[in-house]
């Protein structure tokens, strides 16, 4: 990471600067002639989405950021950025780690992907671990809520959320376009900065983009370790006040990309570098910081038109190359590696009668490493290589009010353990056992209907049937783990995770008015968890040993049932001197182990909250409420989380010109409250950001 480091740092502030610096010198010259460019970016189609429809003629329920509603939405983790929208949270491991967690679901049952392929990182083994793909660079970001397994791969029960860059033009740029911010401030005093640009000749494009963010400790309301969690746990202490210790981050990535565009079609590639080094909150006197570095290499190519019964023709592929290392005190204590190549053939065919649809294969091949460095430090799982082959038939027949979909996928997945991991402690003993190899076959379904009651509303509905195979650390993982304070064992002879689902979607929508309702109920046969058991045992896994003093905590399948509700909706309240529109916005999701009566752990309390966005001439203002009620539904090893109210404000302010140069400011938690995020692993000794102010220059041409 330093040496890359070290030669992009200029080119990524030389690149920041010239962006902004030229148009606003030649915006103070040309400001009175030039007509306003407006930053909002027009509603795009589901690029997820294989038939390429928009968001409302979906039988799945689907949010989408773009334009300034993403750029207003923008924070430094994926999760974070998504937090809030209906039916979504986040796992949030501090301020630099947090993944999105979707229906109560998160882990591998939240697929995310970067241009339509998996992202390949290690964010879904643990959640200190950052996701890999940075919303600065995002120009569009997909949030499917609900099982989206036929289409996007076996383990996306809970839902999928799709990163789009554009580091691949995929249609013609004729001169140069782009984008560019700088932000400064924030509970957490970030520096930072973004720019991307396309320039092509109608023919051929190239792209390129760079970024980067410093952030500092987080300023938070209070004590950072709750009294509860300090008279529980010896290692943590309460003597920090203000302040989140060891959570500075400093953050930083590139990307070039260069595409052959036609009447008919591209092909494309792109290769990106992004790398980060941040801290990791332990409540403690531990300092903690992990060392991440990710190489991607993308190829994207689309055929259309074809003439023929095979209309269309798509292939996308990403190679990823992940890796980062973890200090306990300076010290190395362990190192994640992992590489792979994920792809998706996929023909679509010409429409029969009124039905059309798509036929895809999907492959995976990736490699996973733990290794343990220096005197402390140990494996948590061993090398694993995990493969996966999948088929997909995906159909939708329209009718003159009525949409039907119906679709199937099977996979073949084979999850192989090189064994061994020898203790140091225990000569001849071994963590992880002889070589294996788990094979599953996996088989998803689900059928869908959208009827469209008159021009305004709709009643939509889905019934699904999914399984999943168990992953290589739901398997193989062994030992103690830092993260969750917890010594984990997996079991491999787990099952397969089988599901079925029902969710019903009540939408309407007249000119710049919509509202949207969604409940849903899904039950699970193994639902594949990490549940404590009870005992207590010392780093070697050892019981009833002087210090044996790390609960232990083992993975296992149970019944579950799922069921919540979700619902958003945007009116526009008045027209004359500006426009003024009402959001409002709830979700609600409970979780329940069948087999004992007791709730899952860290399901998200009901969320309710309204919002105002005004616009007149240049002139923006935003402001937004949520309510978050006190969960005291909760697993017998967790403690209950207060209510709290979290309130939002932003302005804006568009200086014009050909550059559409717009000045903002981003106030957070406006109220000062002590927010804990009752669905994030590190609740006791990681609150939200306290009060707060971000200001920022943006420009886009």
């Amino acid at each position: 990471m330093s040496n890359f480091y070290r030669l992009a740092r200029k080119p990524i502030a030389f690149a920041i600067t010239s962006l902004f610096v030229s148009p606003i010198l030649l915006s103070t010259t040309t400001y009175a002639a030039e007509k306003q460019v407006n930053i909002d970016a027009p509603s795009v189609p589901i690029t997820g989405n294989p038939l390429g429809v928009s968001s409302d003629q979906l039988v799945v329920p689907v949010s989408i950021l773009n334009g300034r509603e993403l750029s207003l939405r923008r924070e430094s983790t994926l999760g974070e950025t998504l937090n809030g929208t209906p039916g979504v949270n986040s796992s949030y491991f501090g301020p630099n780690s947090s993944r999105p967690i979707i229906r109560g679901m998160d882990g591998d049952r939240v697929r995310i992907m970067q241009n339509g392929v998996g992202l390949l990182d290690a964010s879904a083994l643990s959640p200190d671990h950052a996701v890999g793909a940075d919303p600065f660079i995002a120009e569009q970001i997909e949030v499917i809520r609900g099982p989206a397994t036929v289409l996007y791969g076996a383990g996306a029960i809970g839902g999928v959320v799709n990163v789009i860059d554009h580091r691949i033009p995929k249609e013609p740029v004729n001169g140069a376009t782009g984008r560019g911010e700088i932000r400064f401030g924030g509970a957490d005093r970030e520096k930072g900065g973004v720019a991307v640009i396309d320039v092509g000749n109608g023919i051929f494009a190239l792209h390129a983009d760079a970024y980067q963010r410093k952030t500092e400790d987080l300023s938070i309301p209070g004590y950072a370790v709750t009294r509860r969690e300090a008279n529980r746990n010896d290692e943590v202490a309460r003597s920090r006040k203000g302040r989140l210790v060891n959570s500075g981050s400093e953050s930083h990535g590139g990307a070039f990309g260069a595409s052959l565009t036609f009447d008919k079609g591209h092909i494309g590639v792109s290769v990106s570098t992004a790398a980060s080094k941040y801290g990791v909150p332990t409540g403690g006197e531990e300092n903690v910081n992990i060392d991440m570095l990710t190489q991607r290499t993308e190829l994207s190519s689309e055929i259309r038109e074809l003439g023929t019964f095979v209309e269309r023709i798509k292939f996308r592929m990403a190679h990823t190359d992940y890796r980062h290392s973890e200090f306990e005190n300076t010290e190395p204590a362990s190192r994640y590696l992992n590489s792979g190549v994920e792809g998706t053939l996929e023909a679509a065919h010409q429409k029969i009668g009124d039905m059309s649809g798509v036929i895809g294969f999907q492959f995976e091949n990736t490699k996973l490493k733990s290794l343990g460095l220096g005197e402390h430090g140990h494996a948590l799982l061993p090398s694993t290589r995990t493969t996966r082959r999948g088929i997909y038939l995906y159909e939708e027949l329209s009718f003159d009010r009525l949409k039907l979909s119906a679709g199937g996928r099977v996979d073949k997945i084979n999850v192989r353990s090189g064994g061994g991991g020898e203790d140091p402690d225990h000569p001849g003993e071994f963590h992880f056992g002889d070589p294996s190899s788990k094979h599953f076959n996996t088989a998803n379904l689900s059928g869908g209907a959208l009827f469209k009651l008159d021009d305004n509303w709709s009643v939509g509905s889905n019934l699904t049937h999914t399984e999943r195979a168990p992953t290589a650390n739901e398997l193989f993982v062994h030992g103690k783990h830092h993260a969750t304070r917890l010594y984990e064992e997996g079991n491999a002879d787990l099952k397969k995770e089988r599901s079925n689902g029902v969710d019903a979607q009540l939408r309407w929508k007249d000119a710049k008015n919509s509202f949207n309702v969604s409940a849903y109920y899904t039950r699970f046969q193994n639902f594949i968890n990490l549940y404590r058991t009870g005992d207590l045992v010392n780093d070697h896994g050892e019981e009833n040993e002087p210090d044996s003093n790390i609960t232990k905590a083992e993975f296992r399948g149970d019944k579950v049932t799922f069921r919540g509700m979700e619902a958003d909706g945007r009116f526009r309240v008045y027209e004359g001197s500006g426009d003024l529109d009402l959001t409002l916005r709830g979700d609600y999701v409970r979780a329940t182990n069948s087999d004992t009566g007791n709730p899952v752990p860290r399901i998200s309390p009901m969320r309710l909250g309204f919002g105002f966005d005004y616009k007149f001439n240049q002139i923006g203002a935003r402001l937004d409420v949520l309510h978050g009620f006190k969960q005291n539904r909760t697993d017998a090893e967790e403690f209950s989380t207060d209510a709290y109210t979290m309130v939002n404000a932003t302005a804006t302010y568009r200086l014009g010109g050909t550059y559409g140069l717009e000045l903002f400011a981003k106030a957070r938690n406006l109220l000062d409250q002590e927010i804990r995020d009752h669905s994030s692993f590190l609740k006791e000794i990681a609150p939200m950001g306290g009060r707060s102010l971000l200001v920022g220059l943006r420009t886009e041409f």
